[in-house]
């Protein structure tokens, strides 16, 4: 389907909920949506069955000056097509709906993007950290972060 067709079936389907469509240097879409509409976007995007945007291939957190955001990429064998979704997060309490309820697989993906960012994901069935000790403070791929310089005794040192 091309990419313009597209935008116009999403528009139709989701437009009170997109605040920006974009295609991307790959032809791929970027749909910018509000966090608060993030279920019911992709609720639409996979179960509508003319879209059926129903791969999940990944989910990822940024640490923009800003803000945070959280992306999915989600993929549609019926209709060949790629597309990114986009929420922007406030940084003071980074916190959004968990797609759970969606998209079952992504239970390790929002604990990785909480562990390492520190985005909550409101609404998850065991919220808590996948890569580093229950213990570690903070969050490591937050800009902001400070290495520690000893965890438990180890020197942590970090080559220049």
């Amino acid at each position: 389907m091309e990419a313009e067709k597209l935008i116009g079936m999403l528009e139709d389907k989701l437009g009170r909920y997109i605040a920006k469509t974009d295609k991307m240097p790959n032809n791929d879409l970027l749909l910018l949506i509000k966090k608060e509409d993030l279920l019911s976007v992709m609720d639409t995007l996979k179960n509508d069955p003319e879209l059926r945007f129903n791969c999940l291939m990944n989910h990822l957190g940024v640490d923009y000056p800003e803000s945070f955001a959280v992306i999915y990429n989600l993929y549609s064998f019926h209709m060949k097509r790629k597309v990114t979704v986009k929420a922007h997060i406030e940084r003071e309490n980074p916190e959004v709906d968990s797609l759970e309820p969606v998209f079952r697989g992504i239970n390790w993906f929002e604990r990785e993007t909480y562990d390492l960012l520190g985005i909550k994901f409101r609404g998850h069935s065991n919220l808590k950290r996948l890569l580093l000790p229950p213990d570690w403070k903070g969050h490591p791929l937050r800009k902001d972060y400070v290495y520690p310089e000893e965890y438990n005794g180890m020197t942590l040192k970090r080559e220049e």
